[in-house]
């Protein structure tokens, strides 16, 4: 690994007290182990989710200490909740702020979307398709006024793609949907998240048709990145894909920047997936 700090972190948070933050995913949830017996509704996929660092009076002490360790500059946070909004009102050098989409509230929503924006200073939006509840497909009706807020304010969207983690239907996610959606809005900065598998050799596809798409390897560890991804990292998409971790949600900062000697990239490929990639779509340099 070339970069070993001024890394930006596309998909970082804060351990919370508990893990009722998860309780509007779970209420989807119909099987009885997810909604039962997991603190958070995707741990069946990790080995060790860091449960041991939630509970903490200090949250945001605690990401600042493991991104200070680990190299990280800056953290893209959430702000529609307290503990975000704080860091991101401490901390302005730190932590910059992401906002949250409301397809099934039109009018109010996107209101809502010109509020963070204009409070926060979002940097972008994130969208969940298969967790909204009811679920809304990536290319559905309702995204495009998000999508057209994206482009007027000029920041990018992250949107969640592939097969998801918690036990949804998969189908508002599948790839393929991205297709339409950049066809119709050519300017839209579209950067999927949760890594597009089982179609993440389409997305590479869809990466080289479309300038405005592209790809972080949120919750992903390093040594599990699609040999896809990498390949075209290395080869012509080596402005197109941003690192994006899952601290604490699933995944520590040791292990995402411990893994990175396991990632095949290329010497002139990590600050731009480290650092460069972001800062450019994010405009933190700015």
């Amino acid at each position: 690994m070339v970069l070993t700090s001024g890394i930006i972190d596309t998909l970082i948070g804060f351990p919370a007290k508990d893990f009722s933050g998860y309780d509007r995913l779970r209420v989807q949830l119909k099987d009885e182990q997810s909604r039962d017996d997991f603190d958070f509704p995707v741990e069946y996929m990790f080995k060790h989710v860091p449960k041991e660092l939630y509970g903490t009076e200090n949250p945001i002490d605690v990401t600042l200490h493991e991104m200070d360790r680990w190299g990280v500059e800056w953290g893209l946070v959430g702000c529609r909740d307290e503990v975000g909004q704080k860091a991101l009102k401490d901390h302005p050098d730190r932590f910059i702020a992401t906002g949250g989409v409301y397809p099934h509230e039109i009018v109010d929503g996107l209101e809502k979307m010109n509020q963070q924006y204009e409070e926060y200073g979002v940097r972008s939006f994130d969208a969940f398709p298969s967790g909204f509840s009811p679920q809304v497909p990536i290319d559905d009706p309702k995204m495009y006024p998000i999508y057209a807020r994206c482009v007027e304010l000029d920041v990018p969207i992250f949107v969640c793609a592939g097969i998801p983690g918690p036990r949804f239907p998969f189908s508002p996610q599948k790839v393929e949907r991205i297709d339409q959606v950049m066809y119709d809005f050519p300017e839209l900065v579209f950067i999927t998240r949760h890594g597009c598998e089982p179609w993440d050799e389409l997305a590479v596809k869809l990466m080289l048709k479309w300038p405005g798409l592209h790809y972080s390897t949120s919750a992903f560890s390093p040594r599990h990145y699609p040999e896809s991804v990498v390949h075209y990292a290395n080869t012509r998409g080596s402005d197109k894909i941003l690192y994006g971790g899952y601290f604490p949600m699933g995944l520590s900062l040791e292990r995402l920047i411990g893994d990175m000697e396991h990632v095949g990239f290329r010497d002139e490929v990590w600050p731009k997936f480290l650092r460069g990639n972001a800062a450019r779509l994010l405009r933190i340099d700015d």
